[in-house]
């Protein structure tokens, strides 16, 4: 490869890994701790293989501006920059593994909670009464629904954000899968979140969803009103010891609820909205007519 061509592969890269998302919240002190840790190890270990910040950054292709900020713990490292600098350095598989935690830092601590929990869950159980569940969303969707808020976010924690929310996702690829339960108000599904395109694809996705065999997806028409859905969202995680969390807007003042007590309250309201919508299959042919009709 030319001079230029290298200079040019480097500049290029180097924009990429720049794009908004990847800045460290200066509030998380675990995510500045992991960072600075990464960061501090990551300069050790090019110090110690007789590289300048310049050497280095030309043998793995991303700007030296980048690396100072990574190694500076300003800056949260891309997956395969970690992997590229093991490689150049010869740490062994040492920096790529701190790719789980680094992963982690770019999700808000609210989401990497609720990640965390769900990861855990063998069973889940949510009624949404406003939005489509985050595990629902594509990535369209998804960032125009959080456009929709006020005031509107800063576009690196917007797709921090869309990032964790789709990092979610994971969920539908453990082994075994958990059982997964979604009631939607008919509201959800007709608002058309991002423009038509966006909620065509967005009715498009739930129909997949909908075809794996550990996932129910029910709908609540608008005509069903006696029902407990009226209080709000309720979401119920259980997991394999035996025990639960779950919440409900206008229950237990909206916080997260372990008392085994408390949960029966919120099952015996979600059974109900269960059983008052429409069954999975019933909901799947009222999907695809909506999708006709978008």
């Amino acid at each position: 490869m030319s001079v230029n061509g290298e200079a040019a592969r480097v500049r290029t890269e180097a924009d990429q890994t720049d794009e908004p998302g990847w800045e460290v919240d200066p509030d998380d002190d675990w995510a500045l701790a992991v960072v600075a840790t990464v960061g501090r190890q990551l300069r050790l270990r090019r110090e110690a293989a007789g590289m300048r910040v310049g050497e280095f950054a030309v043998a793995v292709g991303y700007g030296e501006d980048l690396v100072y900020k990574i190694e500076s713990g300003k800056r949260i490292p891309r997956p395969e920059f970690l992997d590229r600098a093991d490689e150049v350095l010869g740490a062994g598989g040492l920096l790529s593994a701190m790719k789980g935690d680094v992963e982690k830092v770019r999700y808000p601590r609210k989401v990497r909670d609720l990640a965390d929990l769900e990861a855990k869950a063998v069973e889940l159980l949510s009624y949404g009464s406003h939005a489509l569940h985050g595990l629902l969303q594509t990535e369209d969707f998804a960032r125009a629904l959080l456009l929709t808020r006020r005031p509107t976010p800063p576009e690196n924690q917007l797709e921090q954000a869309v990032a964790a929310r789709m990092a979610r996702k994971a969920i539908y690829e453990r082994s075994p899968a958990p059982e997964l339960s979604f009631v939607l108000e008919e509201t959800t599904l007709r608002r058309p979140i991002g423009g038509r395109m966006v909620h065509r694809k967005q009715l498009e996705h739930l129909l997949e969803v909908a075809q794996l065999r550990n996932v129910d997806i029910q709908v609540m028409p608008l005509d069903r009103w006696d029902h407990p859905g009226t209080g709000g969202r309720i979401q119920v995680l259980k997991f394999g010891d035996g025990t639960a969390v779950g919440r409900m807007d206008d229950e237990f003042n909206g916080r997260p609820v372990h008392d085994p007590r408390q949960l029966r309250i919120l099952e015996l309201r979600y059974g109900t909205i269960r059983a008052e919508a429409l069954t999975a299959r019933e909901s799947q042919a009222f999907v695809e007519r909506l999708l006709g009709e978008t």
